[in-house]
């Protein structure tokens, strides 16, 4: 089988709309190889198709309808939503395959498009390359005939239903009655589930980022630009701040002070309230390499095993999986209860941090904030021509910069999945040892590689 991967990336495919590979004719051609590669049997298949808010979002859809269409799919169209939505929807509707067109929290120009199994998650590497083949491949005697072809439709309370199951992950009995929230949807995929569903639970709910326009989703708002968020919360006198991204699979804080919250306080937050309550379902939580050394001192004084991944949330997952763990997630706000979900949900994350705010009673600036943070760095260092990682002299300098560090810090380097990149993160105890490490580990990357 030809491993090449032409189109999928770290997340599915991404890049600018109307661009190569997310033009009309790769759509199609993705819809057509998906279609027939989950065509398993006589019954009658299905495909849950969702998007965010972007304008490119109609040209993509159509081009991908048509695809399943003519691979004999019947498609069910749910219009703006959030990825985690889609894939409850995927598994709730029985069918066999999910799609979600987003480019996540990247600029309105940009697009992509998430495939998901039947359960759920989303496809494996393996999976990917199976469907990337068939996309090269001549399919025109393998289309439905004309009595084969598919059926479109719109299912109408999408909405509604992804509304009630978030909601049904909140404590039974509990309310949010009294709490004042804002909420930043980042005029994304969210912007109508989730105030309703904060607005159902009892809590007074101050809207900001809900008025997509078709190119101003992640502009200047949501998890990647949460500012706005911060002085909102302290302008309304609001309890909690929740800042979700263009998908709505990723999610920040801001306590009642304006101050942001992590992923990783996030993660450590939830982690303390389920072993107290016995809810983990393994003596661990999931991360990535990226996330901070004091979420894992925090978590090993509540005897937790801190499990790291590669960076996002797809291997995250995989991993959980793997050990039977029920939480995990990544410093950038994607937090994964499998109890609830197949994948990062920015709404359901925020209703645990709600839930034990709730029954502690204090302030989110003083519940929130569970572990003092490691000083930490991260830089990226552009470059031309093959990565520059296996260099001697790049190899040599880590290899020093590793043993200047020893146990009390770490470096971590990785190539961006989408760009001719190096990020260089260093993290360490003494905020002084943490630049001179980074500045050190990216001149050397600068010194042996072709610049870009």
């Amino acid at each position: 089988m030809n491993t090449t991967r032409r189109y999928f990336g770290t997340d599915g495919i991404r890049g600018t709309a109307n661009t190569s590979p997310m033009t009309v004719e790769v759509a199609q051609k993705l819809g057509q190889a998906a279609g027939l590669h989950f065509r398993r049997g006589a019954h009658r298949h299905r495909v849950v198709v969702g998007k965010d808010t972007r304008l490119s979002g109609y040209m993509i859809e159509c081009a991908l309808v048509a695809g399943f269409l003519s691979a004999g799919m019947d498609v069910t169209l749910v219009g703006p939503m959030p990825t985690p939505a889609i894939a409850m929807l995927t598994r709730s509707l029985r069918a066999d395959l999910g799609v979600m067109i987003s480019a996540s929290h990247n600029p309105f120009g940009d697009n992509g498009i998430k495939l998901f199994g039947p359960d759920g998650f989303k496809l494996s590497d393996r999976e990917e390359t199976t469907i990337e083949a068939l996309m090269g491949a001549d399919l025109s005697s393998r289309l439905a005939s004309p009595s084969e072809i598919g059926r479109a439709s719109r299912l109408n309370d999408a909405a509604g239903r992804y509304v009630e199951h978030a909601k049904a992950s909140f404590p039974r009995g509990r309310r949010l009655d009294g709490l004042k929230i804002v909420i930043d949807c980042a005029h994304g995929a969210a912007y109508r589930v989730a105030p309703t569903a904060l607005w159902e639970l009892g809590a007074d709910v101050i809207r900001i980022g809900c008025a997509p326009d078709g190119v101003n989703i992640n502009e200047g708002c949501g998890s990647t630009h949460p500012e706005s968020l911060c002085e909102a919360v302290v302008a309304h006198g609001a309890d909690l701040g929740i800042a979700l991204d263009g998908d709505a699979d990723r999610m920040l804080l801001a306590d009642e002070t304006g101050r942001l919250i992590d992923g990783d306080q996030i993660i450590g937050l939830i982690a303390r309230s389920w072993a107290a309550q016995a809810r983990l379902a393994t003596p661990s939580v999931v991360a990535t390499v990226m996330s901070n050394m004091g979420l894992e001192r925090f978590l090993s004084s509540l005897g937790l095993d801190l499990v790291r991944t590669a960076v996002g949330d797809r291997y995250v997952v995989e991993r959980m999986r793997e050990g039977g763990a029920n939480l995990g997630g990544e410093q950038s706000g994607h937090v994964v209860l499998s109890d609830f979900a197949t994948t990062g949900d920015g709404l359901v994350a925020a209703l645990q941090v709600l839930a034990v705010l709730i029954e502690d009673g204090r302030p989110a600036s003083e519940v929130c904030s569970v572990f003092t943070p490691f000083p930490q760095k991260l830089k990226n260092i552009r470059f031309a021509g093959p990565s520059p990682l296996k260099l001697p002299d790049v190899e040599a300098a880590r290899d020093a910069i590793v043993a200047r560090l020893g146990d009390g810090g770490r470096l971590v380097l990785r190539e961006s999945g989408t760009e001719p990149l190096v990020r260089v993160m260093v993290e360490a105890e003494d905020a002084a040892i943490v630049e001179a490490a980074v500045d050190d580990m990216c001149a050397a990357i600068q010194n042996a590689c072709v610049p870009a």
